[in-house]
């Protein structure tokens, strides 16, 4: 019988908290000014251009606060003074990312455009097509009549 192999710990990098260094907040703690990009995103905001003002740190951070969290699961705050809002895409632009979609989720054998990207680097059809069966009808688009565009907006 083969001997387990044990696992090596993970090594816990402390980095101590500095100056020079953006400031950090605790969860609860952080001004009604400074938001996370989620926050920006549900407010129909960009952070326009300008990088983090402090970080927000981890749950488990909170209780080192002589040291730097530099867990991945702390979250970058930017500031509500600097930001802008969301730009709309044009129609143009709108046309462009549907037709670029339509190249990636279309079938070039049966002409299916399916709602999800084919595999068509590596198999060049379709699953239907390439193992030889009917697709379900719920995972492609059925177009009965000719559309004038097919976009979001």
């Amino acid at each position: 019988m083969p001997s387990r192999r044990r696992k090596r710990r993970r090594e816990i990098k402390h980095v101590p908290r500095s100056e020079a260094t953006l400031p950090e907040f605790d969860r609860g703690a952080v001004p009604e000014r400074l938001v996370t990009r989620r926050q920006l995103r549900d407010m129909g905001l960009s952070p326009g251009g300008h990088g983090p003002v402090a970080v927000l740190r981890c749950k488990a951070c909170s209780y080192r606060p002589d040291q730097a969290c530099i867990h991945p699961t702390r979250a970058w705050l930017y500031s509500l003074e600097l930001t802008r809002p969301k730009r709309v895409p044009t129609l143009a632009q709108e046309q462009a990312l549907d037709r670029a979609m339509a190249a990636r989720s279309t079938c070039p054998q049966c002409r299916r455009r399916y709602y999800f990207c084919l595999p068509l680097r590596t198999q060049g059809v379709c699953d239907p097509c390439d193992k030889g069966y009917e697709p379900s009808p719920d995972t492609y688009m059925a177009f009965t009549a000719p559309v004038a565009h097919r976009l979001a907006a």
